[in-house]
């Protein structure tokens, strides 16, 4: 199936970019085009303009800035998940990255893509969220920063305005003791296609006991989300066996466990368990 016909812009600057945006009622951004195409080709999106923000310089670098890394709007999957700062800053975002799509996704889509487009199995934003990742959006008005926790709102919605571009993803550098994983089951199983179930870890370990805690989970549910009481149970204990089995029977309370092609709630419930478990072994034996 074709799109419906619809206006291509390709901006060199960002600040035209926003310019088009915001001038144009309806208007989609696009990077790599992996998620966008598939869906106006489908004809569940029919912009009647796209703005392709590929050609805009400056926007597609990983760098170590303070107290964070920032991953630029044009980085690809791949960048992610070979760059170096991301191996030691983000483990769980790399893996992720490494795990999204096939060969041609992941040189042609967007870190920031992924998360824009807030799919409900897309692996990089459970890793967003369990690293406490916040995402810059900019619009012709300024720029605002998001909690990766506030930003997936429901199935392909964001909490981005839609005057406003993300440009950045933001992610805190590791501290002594600071480890992360991911782990998942994909719909063509192993580690390929959306995930069924998949989960990202990050842990901080102080004096042999674990002090902080966040779990991301995707695939499951209308949206990336934090297990909350899954990570609350993990403090406090030094990381056994019991400890991670008792707090991976939380993962998905709080989470509206939902039923699809690809899986009973039964069964996407268990997973979640099962990668939850995987994901706390990896980080901790790190």
């Amino acid at each position: 199936m074709f799109s419906r016909q619809f206006e291509y812009l390709a901006p060199t600057s960002l600040d035209d970019a926003l310019s088009a945006l915001a001038s144009t009622p309806g208007a989609k951004i696009m990077s790599g085009g992996q998620s966008l195409i598939p869906l106006m080709k489908l004809r569940l999106f029919s912009p009647g303009t796209v703005v392709d923000i590929g050609r805009i310089d400056g926007l597609g670098d990983i760098v170590e800035r303070d107290d964070h890394i920032s991953i630029g709007a044009l980085v690809r999957h791949n960048q992610t998940a070979s760059d170096p700062l991301v191996a030691e800053h983000a483990t769980a975002l790399g893996q992720a990255a490494a795990w999204t799509g096939d060969h041609q996704v992941r040189n042609r889509g967007t870190t920031c893509g992924a998360m824009a487009h807030a799919d409900i199995a897309a692996d990089q934003p459970a890793a967003a969220i369990a690293l406490g990742a916040t995402m810059v959006a900019r619009s012709s008005s300024g720029e605002r920063e998001i909690p990766a926790q506030e930003f997936f709102v429901d199935a392909l919605t964001s909490a981005l305005s839609d005057d406003e571009i993300l440009v950045e993803l933001r992610v805190p550098t590791s501290t002594n003791g600071s480890t992360s994983a991911y782990d998942k089951l994909g719909r063509r199983g192993g580690h390929t296609d959306y995930a069924v179930a998949g989960v990202a870890v990050w842990v901080q370990v102080t004096d042999g006991s674990v002090s902080d805690a966040r779990i991301g989970v995707t695939g499951v549910g209308t949206r990336p989300s934090l297990a909350e009481a899954a990570a609350s149970a993990l403090i406090g204990t030094d990381g056994n066996d019991e400890a991670i089995t008792d707090a991976a029977a939380l993962v998905t309370d709080g989470i509206t466990v939902i039923e699809d092609l690809y899986g009973s709630v039964e069964y996407k419930t268990h997973l979640a368990k099962v990668f939850t478990e995987r994901a706390l072994r990896q980080a901790l034996a790190g």
